[in-house]
């Protein structure tokens, strides 16, 4: 009995284990397309462009704070969280659900203290609590999300890791020219719309096999 209802939910639970692959390689691709116009300034017409100290022309470096305002996430205590349609996200990433949404997706979160340093892009609006920063819609874009990856940001607090905001606004990113981030963004979104597609078939094959399980268990539905 119990092999035949493992036997019955395996494709189920190989299926999302399949596409969670596909999302990890997707994820990869386009951070790896980050890294090589914007870390190794191999970026598409590289070879007409002058280049100095690191700054292609048109480009330029600035602080995190000229670019982005870094929001404290609001505490929510898990004996206060009622299971909902809005994922609630913390340092270590999603930490649940909530019947309420804090901001509007989509957004980027940043761990500030236990993770620290750990960012996540949220496609949905979402609740951040209070062990993140994160920064609202009309400031996030793919490209923020892949510079932040590569940030190096400084844990400042030995007894509680712990990222200091001052700190973190600090840090530089290169920021290209109108043109060439475009030609990211053309690039990068369709990618992140095949991992956002990924993702709901995922939950809905996660929805399936837990409205399949019990009527397997019950007799209701053999095998």
């Amino acid at each position: 009995m119990q092999k035949d209802i493992e036997h019955a939910i395996q494709p189920y639970d190989d299926l999302v284990e399949n596409n969670r692959r596909r999302i990890q390689l997707l994820d990869e691709f386009a951070h790896l397309l980050y890294q090589e116009w914007f870390v190794h300034l191999r970026f598409p017409g590289h070879e007409q462009v002058r280049i100095t100290d690191g700054v292609p022309e048109g480009w330029a470096k600035k602080p995190l704070k000229q670019i982005a305002t870094l929001n404290y996430g609001k505490a929510l205590k898990a004996e206060l969280r009622v299971p909902g349609s809005y994922p609630v996200y913390g340092s270590s990433g999603e930490v649940g659900t909530h019947e309420k949404a804090l901001c509007k997706g989509p957004g980027i979160v940043i761990g500030r203290k236990g993770n620290v340093g750990s960012v996540f892009w949220i496609n949905r609006d979402f609740y951040p609590i209070d062990t993140v920063y994160f920064i609202n819609c009309e400031e996030s874009n793919l490209f923020l999300f892949h510079a932040l990856q590569s940030v190096q940001f400084i844990n400042t607090d030995v007894a509680v890791p712990g990222l200091n905001r001052d700190m973190a606004y600090s840090r530089e990113i290169l920021i290209p020219d109108n043109t060439i981030l475009g030609q990211f963004l053309e690039e990068a979104n369709p990618i992140q719309a095949q991992i956002i597609k990924l993702q709901e078939y995922n939950e809905k094959l996660a929805q399936a096999r837990d409205l399949l399980l019990p009527k397997l268990m019950s007799g209701e539905l053999t095998v």
